[in-house]
């Protein structure tokens, strides 16, 4: 299943040249994929409190492809691509239209409030698999 969410790119975003600011995409992935876990209704707060674990990031390997620039459109795709006990690997593309624009490996690791690994809690690993 792939999730997806639209990105407005803001002045803020841009650079000198009004193209988008190269850590940005970095956000914009973020945001799209705290989104996507909230739509599988997963709440992280909830998760912290109730099993004393939350999502850090692990790994990013990220390709620029492109250029978005000031006032585009974009959406973001996020897929899951692995699963394990305690290791989400996700895809992320941002799209402007047809054109990729950029694209990213991320892994996201469960941690305890130590900041040691920690397993996925059994319902959210159902729920990505």
């Amino acid at each position: 299943m792939t999730h997806r969410f639209p990105v407005r790119v803001y002045y803020e975003d841009t650079d000198m040249g009004g193209i988008v600011y190269h850590a940005n995409y970095l956000k914009f992935i973020e945001r799209a994929r705290s989104a996507w876990v909230r739509d599988l209704g997963i709440d992280q707060n909830a998760m912290r409190e109730r099993d004393g674990v939350i999502f850090a990031v692990r790994r990013v390997e990220a390709d620029y492809l492109g250029s978005a620039k000031f006032d585009d459109a974009l959406e973001v795709e996020t897929r899951t691509v692995q699963v394990t006990g305690a290791r989400l690997v996700m895809e992320h593309v941002v799209m402007r239209g047809v054109e990729r624009l950029f694209q990213a490996m991320v892994t996201v690791v469960c941690v305890n409030e130590a900041g040691q690994p920690a397993r996925l809690p059994a319902n959210i690993r159902l729920q990505l698999h």
